[in-house]
């Protein structure tokens, strides 16, 4: 009877050693260069989006729109080791070229002034900064690069409409 548990006990032993050899080797995938891009033109306006990345380290790219009124906006952007960088370019009514954080904004749109500082429209606070109307910078200025009503980020740079003035929907938020 002891022999037999000592013969299990080293086959056992055999098994877990002839075993423990086969393991997977670790293969490391490294990011890889890409690019990709896409244009839609349609009855209701054209969208584009086109980026790159070379492997890691950078990412370059641009999207944008016009609308079947002419309307547009055009994002370009680097995203490296300095941060997140955008260029936007646009003549949606109501925005400036004001640079709000790192974004720089090109408007050729006609100059509006807004309401002062304050609460509301516009104004330096809740409704944003107000230096072109309803275009402001805050937490829900229209049209201003915040939360509300066409913010950049939440709602779309510009007009854009509560949630729907983002890229590939600003023909129903304007």
């Amino acid at each position: 009877m002891i022999i037999l548990l000592l013969q299990v006990f080293v086959l056992s032993a055999l098994a877990v050693t002839a075993f423990a050899s086969l393991h997977e080797p670790i293969h490391h995938h490294a990011p890889q260069p890409y690019k990709f891009g896409y244009s839609v033109k349609d009855h209701h306006g054209e969208q584009h989006r086109e980026e790159s990345g070379d492997g890691g380290h950078a990412v370059r790219g641009s999207y944008g729109f016009t609308d079947a009124r002419g309307i547009r906006r055009e994002v370009h952007y680097v995203a490296d080791h300095g941060g997140f960088r955008a260029q936007v370019k646009t003549n949606e009514p109501g925005t400036a070229n004001q640079n709000p954080a790192a974004v720089h904004l090109v408007s050729d749109a006609p100059y509006a002034n807004g309401h002062d500082g304050g609460y509301g429209y516009g104004g330096l606070g809740y409704g944003g900064l107000g230096y072109a109307g309803y275009g402001g910078l805050g937490y829900a200025g229209y049209g201003g690069a915040g939360y509300g009503y066409g913010g950049l980020g939440y709602g779309g740079l510009g007009y854009g409409g509560y949630g729907l003035g983002g890229l590939g929907y600003a023909r129903y938020g304007y």
